[in-house]
């Protein structure tokens, strides 16, 4: 088992895509449909990682993060956006802010999002490896990002 993930997205076609992917290459995951209900599992589920989506209901992905955060029992957890919102319409700084350790765009390449995955998962159990930029990924129009550290 590669570790446990949490997977929050208001889009269960995402969630689902997300879980597949994971599952496939060893991953145990977990979904939530959004922001509340990752706080209400959080602590029942333990997860080595957690992905958020950033426009979801009741509670968007930043001010998850942020709670997350303030909360010592889930302080530690890695913290990864995967998004149709750029870094740019995000802020940046207030993804850094909130906590966030990774970004991955909308839509993404699976392999991308395992790397960023694994990479979060292991930083978490103790290796010193940054979650660094991963392979482009294709965005709409041919324009071309990359999973990254914010």
């Amino acid at each position: 088992m590669s570790g446990r993930v949490l997977v929050v997205d208001d889009s269960k076609v995402i969630r689902q895509l997300i879980r597949v992917n994971l599952e496939l290459e060893g991953f145990e995951v977990m979904t939530a449909a959004d922001g509340a209900e990752c706080l209400e599992i959080v602590e029942r589920v333990r997860p080595d990682v957690i992905t958020l989506d950033v426009v979801m209901p009741r509670l968007d992905g930043l001010r998850t993060a942020e709670r997350l955060r303030a909360d010592e029992r889930t302080r530690d957890i890695p913290l990864a956006i995967v998004s149709a919102c750029t870094r740019a319409e995000l802020g940046g700084e207030q993804a850094r802010a909130a906590g966030v350790d990774a970004f991955l765009a909308k839509p993404f390449e699976p392999m991308d999002l395992v790397r960023m995955v694994r990479r979060l998962a292991a930083g978490k159990q103790g290796t010193t490896e940054p979650c660094e930029a991963e392979s482009a990924v294709r965005r709409p129009g041919g324009a071309r990002g990359a999973a990254r550290p914010v």
